[in-house]
């Protein structure tokens, strides 16, 4: 009987290699970006084309390779940066594997031009698909040159995997950000298909950190910084009136390399827990030193995980320190009476909303289809030029496919369709429309609620969340259907946004617009806002399209909704009535209409129920 084990192909095995390291055109990019710091270059450039499918372009002014290392570089585990065994347990660069060029070079067609300083001509190599097509010399600045041109070109169905071009955009300058905080020292500059993104001078890390991300975070700061004889630890916090609702601007950095910890991440929630609301996050970029001997950074090919020696020292140690920092700048209550004099003229930061707390209040639903007939217009001073159809289930139909499926699911459907029926009866009664009685059907309490009475009882509605839910429908139809009215602004605004902000604004553009916005994009980061919707009253429009920005991502990453249903979501959040509005008795009555004319009155977008039924029984009972 033959043998049937053998060896794979070089170039195979490297494919398969490359799914590990070079899973996406990100993590070329960030290869790249780490070789040269490695070579001790002060400016890096990263050129990207249609994001990354068709080039990936580092440019910096590092020491570069000699004709031999060139052509070695591409050997699968050729490296510079271990020589021995116990160099893999006292790493400082960024590289050490000897897998991402020989990975690279697999999926993609690869020119790599470089020259050492006292070279007098540089060389370049040309590969496809792991086979070396040409290597000669060249014309070349000191430093290196790596391009990677139509990124996985034999392997279809990797391609045919990819994002569309924002959401791997995105990935690229989610890379370069992470990149360009640890090393403030080296000046950065991103083009994308010909715009400049960034152009990042050599600094220090508030400048960098300020660069990246706006002049707004000059006031956001909070310098950290702790030092003992076991591990080290700087960096800046953010004060806690800036914690947002969505993850994404947390940042530790082991021996200046980004790691993804889980772990280390709580250490610094739990030192917000009593000063920020549970759903919002904290901006922080930490710095961590240790002795390269007690970690271990060899646990992924993405370098991106890291294993402590003692890992429970460490949490302590990021927590007390996060602490430290907070209570040092008067971001948290201290008990020292005796500096409390001095606190007060520092100033104290104001907690917003501490008792609110989204994941209490929230309640699973599941969408079930309806019988509805006996449609009727409601008038919604909310939605101008608009109505809503409230259409009212037959108690028929609702009999009957209860009796055909009596599952637990059908009893709490018919319940909840039977309560929603006592709302219309109540709401709509005849005799006060003959009569044309204009009398108060709700009154409000504390400015937040809305109580109405029912035959059997009486509700309690969340103003807020009924407005969400009301306007959230809205906006699904005119997303669905047609565009809605815009308002033209006298003086067109035009709006800088963060590379990662700008990217997603494009990827969603269409659908912003088809919401009653007018805006265009105006090169690199810069967006042109023409109109606004023309119910929406709007007093600053570049923290508008942040936090709408800001809502959208949180609603695609927490509460899970597609696109469209997060950009609909996200507006009704930014454009409903505030708990604390005070309302009309025609206001109040066109929500409690409205709402129960919805597809689902019964919870928000994001899952807060909109009313709580009391029923007359448990009043009563009450009473005893």
């Amino acid at each position: 009987m033959p043998n049937k084990i053998r060896l794979l192909p070089d170039a195979i095995a490297n494919q398969i290699a490359a799914g590990e390291v070079i899973q996406r055109p990100a993590s070329a990019v960030k290869e790249l970006l780490e070789n040269a710091i490695d070579a001790n270059s002060t400016e890096i450039k990263l050129i990207i084309k249609d994001a990354g499918k068709t080039l990936i372009q580092v440019i910096d002014n590092g020491i570069g390779m000699s004709e031999t290392d060139a052509r070695m570089s591409f050997e699968k585990h050729a490296t510079s940066k271990i020589n021995t065994i116990d160099d893999l347990f006292a790493i400082q660069t960024k590289g050490f594997r000897g897998e991402a060029l020989a990975s690279i070079a697999a999926v993609a067609q690869v020119e790599l031009k470089t020259r050492q300083e006292e070279a007098p001509v540089g060389t370049t190599i040309q590969i496809e698909g792991s086979k070396i097509l040409k290597q000669e010399a060249c014309q070349q600045a000191r430093g290196t040159s790596f391009a990677i041109k139509n990124l996985f070109f034999n392997i279809p169905a990797r391609r045919n995997f990819l994002k569309s071009d924002n959401v791997e955009t995105k990935h690229i300058i989610d890379e370069f950000i992470r990149v360009a905080l640890a090393h403030s020292e080296i000046a950065f500059i991103m083009y994308n298909n010909g715009s400049e993104l960034y152009h990042l001078k050599s600094g220090n890390l508030k400048q960098r950190i300020v660069a990246l991300f706006g002049d707004k975070f000059s006031h956001v700061l909070v310098p950290l910084s702790e030092d003992t004889d076991v591990v080290r630890m700087n960096g800046f916090i953010g004060k806690p009136d800036y914690a947002k609702k969505t993850r994404g601007e947390q940042y530790i950095f082991v021996n200046k390399r980004f790691i993804k910890s889980n772990y280390l991440n709580h250490a610094i929630f739990r030192a917000y827990e009593d000063i920020i609301p549970k759903d919002r996050f904290p901006f922080f970029v930490l710095f961590i030193e240790v002795d390269p001997s007690k970690i271990d950074i060899n646990v992924h090919p993405n370098k991106q995980e890291i294993k402590f020696e003692n890992e429970r020292v460490i949490y302590t140690f990021v927590n007390a320190a996060t602490r430290h920092g907070l209570a040092q700048y008067s971001v948290t209550p201290t008990l020292d009476f005796d500096q409390e004099d001095a606190l007060n003229q520092m100033g104290t930061f104001i907690q917003k909303d501490k008792d609110f707390d989204v994941s209490k209040s929230a309640m699973k639903f599941q969408e079930t289809d309806f019988p509805f007939s006996k449609e009727k217009e409601i008038y919604n001073p909310f939605a101008k030029d608009s109505t809503y159809k409230r259409a009212t289930p037959e108690w028929e139909d609702l009999y009957s496919i209860a009796k055909k499926e009596p599952k637990e699911e059908q009893k709490q459907l018919f319940e909840k369709q039977k309560e929603t029926q006592d709302v219309f009866e109540q709401n709509n009664s005849s005799e006060d429309t003959k009569q044309g009685n204009e009398k108060t059907r709700a009154i409000q309490i504390a400015n937040r609620y809305i109580l109405s009475s029912l035959k059997t009882g009486y509700i309690l509605i969340d103003q807020q969340a009924a407005h969400e839910r009301i306007l959230f429908e809205r906006y699904k139809q005119a997303l669905n259907a047609q565009k809605m009215a815009s308002q033209k602004l006298l003086f067109p605004k035009n709006i800088e946004l963060q590379g990662q902000d700008a990217e997603v604004l494009r990827e969603i553009l269409d659908d912003v617009n088809l919401l009653g916005f007018e805006i265009s994009e105006f090169g690199d980061n810069s967006f042109v806002i023409h109109g606004l919707p023309a119910d929406l009253t709007i007093a600053d429009e570049q923290n508008m399209i942040e936090d709408l920005l800001e809502q959208f991502k949180n609603n695609m990453s927490v509460v899970k909704l597609n696109k469209r249903e997060s950009l609909a979501s996200s507006l009704a959040t930014k454009a409903s009535i505030s708990a604390g509005k005070v309302l009309s008795a025609e206001e109040m009555n066109s929500i409690i209409d409205a709402l129960f004319a919805c597809e689902n009155p019964y919870t928000a977008p994001n899952m807060r129920k909109t009313f709580v039924k009391y029923n007359l029984e448990g009043i009563e009972e009450a009473f005893k």
